[in-house]
C-alpha cells in the first residue's frame, strides 16, 4: 500500500488503528516486549517505544512476542507479496506454500535460481528475517490454530505443524507466545468452537468436522462474483457449490505434498474472513492448503489500493461503486487451472473421470482428485486421441507454474506448447501465478488500470454477465 513506508506514517495508522495496513506492517513496544497489528485495540503507546517491522518473523527474531488481544499472527498476508514478482516475492509465496519445511532453504533457493547465500541475504535485508525464520513464524502460526481449534495432542500437533522436534515445537510456541502450549490451547474467549480433524470421508466428516478456520482478508470482499465463478466453471467430482446465492458454500477436492483433502469455504461472511474447513488425510499439508484456498479466493489482495486506481477512471468508477473489494481469483492448483484451460470443462469432466485419483472414500460429490500432470502424460504416451502436450511440459517441468514460477518465463513457455495461444497463456498467468496485472488478448483493457488489470478484467467479466442474465 503506497504512502506506508515512513515511520511517521505507520504511527498515524497505529494511532487510528487502522485495519487496512493489517498484515502491510507490524509494530512493537520496547517497554512490553510485544509486537502488535496496526489495528490492535490496547492503548496506543508513546511513539518513542515503538518499533515497526515489515514482517511478524522480524518482530519474533528481535525478542518480542505476539499480542494476546490483536493475534497478531492470524492478519491477512502482505498484498506486496502477491503482486511482486522479484525473488523476494517468489520466495514468500514459495514459503507460505511450505516449501522451507518440505525442501530445506536449499530447495527453497533451488527453486528460485539463486544460491542459497544469496536468497539469504535478499530476504534478511528487505524482510529483517531470513527464510528459516519466515517458515518458523508461519508453524508458530499453524501450530496455534490446531492447538484452539482440534483436541489433537500436543505432539501430533507439533509435527503436524512442522516442527522436527517437540521441543523445538514447545521452545517456538513459549517465546512467540509466552505461555506453553497447553496453556495456549486452555485460553478462552480466543478460540473458534473446537472439533477433532477427522480423515476425508469418515463417518463423521462433513462441514461440522475438519480443521475449522478464518480466512481472514482486508477490506471489504466481494464474495458474490467470485462464487458466482467458482459455481459456473466447477467440475464434477472436483468441485461443488451449494446452497443459495449469499449463503453457499464451495467444496473442492486437493492434491497436496502429503496426501489428499477436500476444503470447504462459505459465502457469507460473519466479519472480516471467510469461514472454511480443511479436511485432511495427513495434517501436514494443512499449511499449504490453507495456502492454496487463500490464492483461489484471492485473500491477501489489497483492495483499498485497487478500487482508489480503477474507480478514478471513467470507465470503471460505476463498477466500482457497485463492487467495492472485487477480487481476481486465483487457482487452488495451478497446474489444473492450466490443463482444464486448455482442454474446456467437458473434457476436463472426462480426464478426472479416466484419470483422475480416486478418494479413499467419497465425501459427497466429491470422489476424486484433478488427475497430476505426470499421470496425464503417461495416459498420452498410451493413447494417441488423447494428446494433451501441456501436461507432459507440467510434468517434465519444461513448464513451471508453482507459487515461485517467474511468471514472464511461464508465459513465454507456455507458448511454445502446442494447443496455447496468447489468451490461454495470458489466463493461466492471471489465474494460475495470480499476476494481479494481466490484460487477455482481445479485452478493452486500458493502461490507466495499470497495475490491476486483472482485478479491470473481472469488474468487466461481471458486469457484462450480469447483463447478460437480465
Amino acid at each position: 500500500m503506497d504512502g506506508v513506508n515512513d515511520e511517521d506514517t505507520r504511527y498515524e495508522a497505529v494511532r487510528s488503528r487502522d485495519a487496512r495496513f493489517d498484515g502491510e506492517f507490524f509494530f512493537a513496544v520496547e517497554t512490553t516486549g510485544i509486537y502488535c497489528r496496526p489495528s490492535c485495540p490496547a492503548v496506543t503507546p508513546k511513539r518513542r517505544n515503538v518499533r515497526f517491522y515489515p514482517t511478524a518473523a522480524a518482530a519474533q527474531g528481535s525478542g518480542f512476542r505476539a499480542c494476546r488481544r490483536c493475534r497478531p499472527d492470524a492478519v491477512p498476508g502482505s498484498a506486496e507479496w502477491n503482486a511482486r514478482a522479484d525473488i523476494v516475492g517468489r520466495a514468500m509465496r514459495l514459503i507460505g506454500d511450505g516449501v522451507v519445511d518440505r525442501e530445506g532453504v536449499p530447495g527453497l533457493a533451488l527453486r528460485l535460481g539463486y544460491s542459497s547465500r544469496q536468497v539469504q541475504r535478499q530476504l534478511t535485508a528487505e524482510l529483517g528475517a531470513g527464510p528459516v525464520a519466515l517458515a518458523r513464524a508461519q508453524r508458530a502460526h499453524t501450530a496455534r490454530l490446531l492447538l484452539q481449534t482440534t483436541e489433537l495432542p500436543v505432539t501430533d500437533i507439533a509435527f503436524a505443524a512442522g516442527f522436527a522436534s517437540v521441543r523445538q515445537f514447545n521452545d517456538t510456541i513459549r517465546q512467540i507466545y509466552a505461555r506453553t502450549p497447553s496453556a495456549l490451547r486452555a485460553e478462552t474467549g480466543t478460540r473458534l468452537s473446537r472439533a477433532p480433524a477427522l480423515p476425508v470421508g469418515s463417518a463423521e466428516s462433513g462441514l461440522v468436522a475438519g480443521v475449522p478456520l478464518r480466512l481472514a482478508h482486508r477490506g471489504p470482499y466481494h464474495a458474490t462474483a467470485v462464487f458466482d465463478l467458482l459455481a459456473d466453471d466447477a467440475i464434477h467430482r472436483v468441485e461443488e457449490v451449494t446452497g443459495t446465492p449469499g449463503a453457499r458454500t464451495y467444496r473442492r477436492t486437493l492434491r497436496l505434498p502429503h496426501g489428499t483433502g477436500i476444503g470447504a469455504v462459505d459465502e457469507r461472511q460473519t466479519g472480516p474472513w471467510l469461514d472454511a474447513r480443511i479436511h485432511l488425510t495427513d495434517l501436514r499439508d494443512l499449511t499449504t492448503a490453507v495456502q492454496r484456498l487463500r490464492r483461489l479466493f484471492d485473500l491477501d489482495a489489497d483492495p483499498y489500493a485497487i478500487d482508489e486506481r480503477l474507480g478514478a477512471t471513467p470507465r470503471l468508477a460505476p463498477l466500482v461503486a457497485a463492487r467495492p473489494g472485487l477480487r481476481s481469483p486465483g487457482a487452488a492448483d495451478p497446474e489444473e487451472l492450466a490443463i482444464r484451460t486448455v482442454v474446456g470443462p467437458r473434457a476436463a469432466e472426462r480426464l478426472v473421470a479416466e484419470y483422475g485419483k480416486a478418494l479413499d472414500v467419497p465425501c459427497g460429490s466429491l470422489t476424486h482428485v484433478f488427475p497430476a500432470p505426470a499421470a496425464l502424460a503417461a495416459a498420452s504416451a498410451l493413447d494417441l486421441p488423447l494428446d494433451l502436450p501441456l501436461a507432459a511440459a507440467l510434468a517434465d517441468g519444461s513448464v513451471r507454474l508453482d507459487a515461485g514460477a517467474d511468471r514472464d518465463d511461464a508465459e513465454r513457455d507456455l507458448l511454445r506448447v502446442p494447443g496455447v495461444d496468447a489468451w490461454t497463456a495470458a489466463y493461466i498467468r492471471m489465474r494460475a501465478l495470480g499476476d494481479p496485472d494481466v490484460g487477455l488478448p482481445g479485452a478493452p483493457v486500458s493502461d490507466a488500470w495499470r497495475p490491476w488489470r486483472s482485478y479491470a478484467v473481472q469488474h468487466l467479466r461481471t458486469q457484462r454477465e450480469l447483463e447478460t442474465r437480465r
